[in-house]
């Protein structure tokens, strides 16, 4: 017998059901691509407008309220029927099918997240055999489902899709379309087997010592005597450890075990700290008399990962820290939402130019949202970084009957990429029975019934079948506290965006143990608005209804987040501009103040931030950092700085101070200025800190300069007093003077880090004439650089040029005498360049 083969079916047509707007009655279409699902065909088809248009996202709801059929013909060998075992193995039906073979039902499906393997060799024969897969409504059979047991609340879409485990963010969300997809949305396969390798569970465990232990267990499908060989290979193909011959026992498993001492493996950091070495497993399964059945491989990395609790000094709470190969590691990065409304489109390529991004912008963590599915194994296999995966769970009061929990449990065991959902928060503002120092209930009779899930279905499973920390929810805090404590665990804070709409500088007074939600909304770049506008030029001003349900809702809040720090314009392209502006300065602030509070061992009193949301699933106006087209939106930029292993940040504030306890009119302002440094790395820097201040007002200007070190992987305070050329004030009426101060930390003349540090609110600047600056753009002999200098300070430079798109290496920049900044252009030709900034003139 010869060693087992799969092959995909890739050769399929799909028609709508009895007929309609899709196709007539009995007409079947070939399908572009395989897998695929029914919106992409219908668009390569030209039989449904473009959703990601104008308002055509309404045009095309029947299709996802339709049932659909997909058929293919088998053709089978008697090479492949003459093995005993034969199976179809479905990855990915997208959401309700009914699978027939030859005409006898083989499979029902009734969940996204789940794989199925059937045995069909005494279904088919040599030669031709049909498969065909009916797909019912996912909307419709989820609004019967519902109806059949409960109606529960939730944030975003409609409420039938808590009890279908589909993709959520199908369902419509604050940034996303309604698109209901269906389809096979991941390959099928025939596969032909005497013997299989049915599961290869490969676990590491890495001391504190850093010596490494890997396990490896192999379960094969028939309990038949036969060996199993095992090689481990290096990240350059050398062969690291092997075992040959090792025997399968009666329950058909082997087993193999190595150990190594510290720094004979070569150990996993994420990007920023070290390599991201990954080594090979490859598996081989034989039979007694060495004939090889089937083989597989996988990629492994070995890396202690620990999520650290413990106390804090001179702050109540704990940490809630992530600690990689005993090295304590600030969690700078970004949420992700699939990256597509149509997940078949993704590609290898696309993956790869999305975590490009992430690591191009000196981010070390992404966190999977449970909104939308576990991820294409191109964007674990790709991803250099930490992942934050949730559950497939998001902003719902989830049922947990019977059948439910069957199919959450099987979806966890074959997804087990442990993480958390985010309902225990809205479990709180609905008020329901969540009683935090009841640890022992069985919650299915309660009002909030998927605490049971959260609580005993999924940590049973992840502790069952991995060895990594799984957090019941994000947010939570445990110990017995609301999702809102900012003193344990993570957080989501939102009290910039929306809530009681803090001013931005406030972020350091919203902190908590770890941020894994926060953000703020920017337009994308002007090209991705036109695009969606799809030539209709009468929609092109803020307030339109495009694109998609709720925008003009939430543009009210941006408009309301602009008019408290911006005097802006209402053009699109100045539109545009000011809430990108705004956007960048809101989220650098965020991680600025956030890094500071990262200030050694037992000080860790802020560990992590991830901003919402690093990507689009369509063009859009959202919080994305990145557009749906892969275009870098200003703010990408100003995270990126922040992040850097060098950065420098500063804060001023007023200080009133009275006279004495009776008075209200006597009292005295100070401006206090504060200075402080940041170092990811693992060891202190000597560096300079030079501090210039300008008044944008005259010609004065103060500086002064001295050497510093930068504690290893904290932040360190530089300075604290009064902000130079900022008289006290002795009345409301006495305005301060616009004094704008730039802080640079050097390593000789390498500038490390640097900012600028402006009073707010901008609005009440009154900036010179653009004439009067001094700007100057020079692009370089290339055409691939542009040089800017100036005479006097100017806010929030972002560049741009006319025609295709320039791959730009910064944006929203601050600029200042003396310090000119050069930004790689890629793509720009010679062009010329066009600045926006404020005080360009246009508001």
């Amino acid at each position: 017998m010869s060693l087992a083969a799969s092959r995909s079916l890739t050769d399929w047509s799909f028609t709508e059901v009895g007929g309609g707007d899709g196709t007539k009655a009995g007409e079947w279409l070939q399908v572009s691509s395989f897998p695929t699902t029914v919106h992409v065909e219908l668009l390569k088809l030209k039989r449904i407008p473009d959703p990601f248009v104008g308002l055509h996202e309404w045009d095309v709801q029947w299709v996802g309220e339709k049932d659909w059929a997909f058929k293919t013909t088998l053709n089978v060998t008697e090479a492949e029927f003459a093995f005993p075992n034969v199976d179809l193995v479905f990855e990915g039906l997208d959401t309700f099918a009914s699978v027939k073979l030859n005409g006898e039902v083989i499979l029902k499906a009734e969940n996204q997240f789940i794989a199925h393997r059937v045995a069909v060799k005494s279904k088919l024969k040599v030669g031709v055999n049909e498969l065909l897969i009916h797909f019912e409504s996912a909307f419709l059979k989820g609004r019967d489902v519902e109806k059949a047991h409960e109606k529960y609340a939730l944030w975003n879409g409609d409420s039938s899709r808590l009890h279908v485990r589909k993709a959520q963010y199908n369902y419509g969300w604050d940034w996303g379309p309604v698109l209901m997809t269906i389809g096979p949305w991941k390959p099928i396969k025939l596969e032909t087997y005497q013997n299989r390798i049915m599961e290869l569970d490969v676990r590491s465990e890495v001391s504190e010592a850093l010596d490494v232990r890997l396990s490896a267990t192999f379960t094969f499908s028939e309990k038949t005597p036969g060996y199993a060989s095992f090689v481990l290979k290096k990240p350059d193909g050398s062969v690291e450890a092997s075992a040959n011959k090792l025997p399968v026992n009666g329950a058909g498993l082997a087993k193999v075990q190595f150990e190594w001492q510290p720094e004979e493996i070569q150990l996993w950091y994420p990007v920023g700290y070290g390599a991201q070495p990954l080594y090979t497993v490859e598996v081989e399964l034989t039979d007694k008399g060495g004939t090889l059945l089937d083989k597989k491989a996988d990629q492994v990395a070995f890396r202690r990962a620990l999520v650290v609790q413990e106390k804090l000094i001179d702050q109540e709470g704990l940490t809630f820290l992530f600690e990689i190969n005993n090295v304590r590691v600030f969690c700078g990065g970004s949420n992700w939402i699939p990256a597509d409304s149509f997940l078949t489109t993704m590609t290898r390529e696309r993956y790869r130019a999305w975590l490009q991004l992430l690591v191009d912008g000196n981010q070390n963590m992404i966190r999977v949202w449970g909104g939308g599915v576990y991820e294409s194994d191109d964007f674990y296999q790709i991803c250099d970084v930490l992942v934050w995966q949730d559950f497939m769970f998001g902003c719902g009061q989830y049922p947990a009957y019977n059948s439910f929990l069957d199919s959450v449990r099987e979806e966890a065991i074959q997804n087990v990429k442990p993480g958390n959902n985010e309902d225990y928060q809205i479990a709180e503002s609905l008020g329901l029975e969540l009683d935090y120092s009841d640890e022992t209930s069985d919650y299915r009779k309660t009002n909030f019934p998927a605490r049971f899930i959260y609580e005993r279905v999924l940590p049973s499973v992840v502790e069952e079948h991995s060895n990594v920390f799984y957090h019941r929810a994000s947010p939570y805090s445990g110990q017995g506290k609301p999702t809102t404590d900012r003193t344990l665990g993570d957080l989501h804070q939102w009290n910039v965006w929306h809530g009681s709409q803090e001013p931005w500088h406030n972020w350091d007074i919203l902190s908590g143990r770890f941020v894994s939600e926060f953000g703020m909304q920017g337009y994308p770049d002007i090209r991705t608005v036109d695009y969606w506008l799809g030539g209709n030029n009468a929609e092109r001003f803020p307030q339109s209804r495009l694109p998609g349900d709720g925008f003009e809702r939430r543009w009210r809040c941006v408009e309301s987040l602009l008019d408290g720090e911006f005097k802006h314009a209402f053009d699109m392209e100045s539109y545009v501009y000011y809430t990108q502006i705004m956007q960048a300065e809101t989220l650098a602030s965020a991680y600025r103040l956030w890094r500071r509070n990262w200030r050694g061992k037992g000080r860790e009193y802020t560990a992590g931030a991830l901003v919402w949301q690093i990507n689009d699933c369509w063009p859009v106006t959202s919080w994305a950092i990145v557009d749906y087209f892969l275009r870098p939106k200003p703010a990408y930029f100003s995270v990126r700085r922040e992040l850097r292993s060098f950065t420098v940040g500063m804060t001023r504030k007023d200080k009133k101070s009275f006279a004495n306890d009776r008075s209200a009119a006597d009292f005295t302002i100070e401006t206090v200025l504060e200075i402080w440094g940041t170092n990811s790395t693992l060891s202190e820097k000597k560096v300079t800190l030079q501090v210039t201040s300008f008044d944008l007002e005259s010609e004065w200007t103060d500086k002064w300069e001295k050497e510093v070190v930068l504690a290893a992987n904290a932040s360190t305070e530089l300075f604290r007093g009064e902000v130079p050329g900022q008289p006290s004030r002795k009345k409301l009426s006495d305005l301060p003077k616009v004094i704008i101060i730039s802080a640079r930390i050097l390593d000789g003349e390498t500038v490390l880090g640097r900012y600028s540090n402006w009073p707010e609110p901008f609005k009440y600047i009154h900036f010179p004439p653009a004439e009067d600056l001094g700007l100057e753009v020079d692009v370089g002999a290339d055409g691939e650089s542009v040089t800017l200098s100036t005479k006097k300070p100017i806010k929030g430079i972002v560049l741009d040029a006319e025609g295709d798109d320039v791959k730009w290496s910064d944006q929203a920049i601050d600029l200042v005498p003396g310090d000119p900044q050069t930004v790689q252009a890629v793509g720009l030709k010679g062009r010329a360049v066009k600045l926006r900034f404020l005080g360009d003139g246009t508001a």
